[in-house]
């Protein structure tokens, strides 16, 4: 089988980055730990590498580097008897970005699949040019992640839960990167984000824009100094869905609401998402809810909590998670979910591994083959560049 290859050169990569484990507090963002420092780290220098060209008092070009990440996965769930194990490569993504003529950048990727390469290539992900004229006002054009949600605005290579809630799983999208364009930027505390989007028939590239469209928008303030803390965002976010049945870039659901908060304050972190959608066809309406605190008790080292709710107005309107959903692929109307996991940061969210156990119930009123109530445990390697 494919994971007995997988399986060992998994831990011999996660052996060759915990040997040269460096001082510094590994929790930190990867900036605050790659800081200068007399003498570089093997981490340091290692994740200099995709650097190829950096000169900012060049006038046309000022920086060119390799982009990507890989993420590796280790999963048992079981329910009602029944039960799934494997060791898969969750996510391999090769790209490149050049900054140039000092506000613009041309960002892409690939997402490849190394579980059945048959062919490697999957999808693109990300294919924009960005304009960054000033801080207050951002445009991006082209394929580009669509922020809206809590989990859903935070990057795969950035979660400290191992995988995104199924918050994001029901209320976001089906496809993270969709072709668009949008705005954002920083006005003193304020922060905003909007965005228009093709949600037509998704396909490996830019989509067919055969179908529908949707508008994201979001707004938030940045209550850090009036709290004394050292972070804490509260944000409130918008989504608005053309009806249309061949969507698939987006899930059925003609609006959507989120509002979420995150504060972090030394050791200790907080996160709350809350989110109400109506839906259209056969989807039923949502609402739901998670909240996630979290605590390095030593360093590098951080224990994170999730407790995770949806109800659904109808039958058989929630979809299970990833795993979860290799167990059972029917629907149901209501869903809790309690996760506990350990993050053990190496090099920042650059270098890391995770491990997380849940327990997850969905209750299916109709009785139609979407009820589930069992334990989940997965581990994983996360590197990103």
């Amino acid at each position: 089988m494919y994971y007995t290859t997988i399986r060992p050169r998994l831990w011999l990569a996660a052996l060759a980055l915990v040997a040269p484990l460096c001082s510094t507090r590994a929790g930190e963002p990867a900036a605050a730990v790659a800081a200068p420092a007399p003498e570089q780290s093997i981490y340091d220098q290692l994740w200099a590498l995709p650097v190829l060209y950096d000169n900012e008092d060049n006038p046309v070009v000022q920086h060119f580097a390799l982009k990507g990440r890989a993420q590796f996965d280790w999963f048992r769930f079981e329910n009602d008897g029944t039960d799934d194990s494997d060791w898969i490569v969750r996510r391999i993504r090769l790209g490149a970005q050049l900054k140039f003529l000092r506000n613009l950048t041309l960002h892409g990727e690939v997402d490849l699949d190394l579980q059945d390469p048959d062919p490697a290539y999957n999808k693109l992900t990300d294919a924009y040019l960005k304009w960054a004229m000033a801080k207050e006002f951002n445009v991006v054009v082209g394929k580009h992640g669509a922020k809206f949600t809590l989990d859903g605005s935070t990057s795969s290579a950035q979660l400290i839960t191992i995988d995104r809630s199924n918050i994001a799983n029901n209320f976001w999208f089906p496809e993270e990167y969709i072709p668009g364009i949008s705005i954002n930027g920083e006005i003193g505390n304020w922060f905003y984000n909007a965005g228009y989007f093709s949600s037509g028939e998704a396909s490996p590239e830019f989509g067919e824009f055969n179908a529908g469209s949707f508008g994201l928008a979001s707004i938030g303030y940045n209550l850090a100094e009036a709290l004394g803390v050292d972070k804490a965002e509260l944000r409130a976010g918008y989504v608005c869905e053309n009806e249309d049945p061949g969507n698939t870039f987006a899930r059925s659901l003609q609006q959507v609401g989120s509002l979420n908060f995150q504060i972090e304050q030394g050791r200790w972190g907080f996160a709350a998402d809350a989110v109400a959608a109506q839906g259209y066809g056969k989807q039923p309406d949502l609402y739901g809810m998670e909240a996630m605190p979290s605590c390095y008790f030593l360093p590098g080292l951080q224990a994170v909590l999730r407790y995770t709710y949806i109800h659904s107005d109808g039958d058989n309107g929630i979809r299970l998670a990833r795993y979860e959903n290799r167990l059972v692929s029917g629907r149901g109307d209501e869903y809790q979910e309690i996760y506990a996991g350990l993050n053990w940061y190496l090099y920042g969210h650059k270098a890391k591994i995770q491990a997380g156990i849940q327990y997850t119930t969905l209750d299916d009123a109709a009785g139609d083959g979407g009820e589930y109530e069992g334990w989940g445990v997965t581990t994983g390697l996360r590197l990103s560049w």
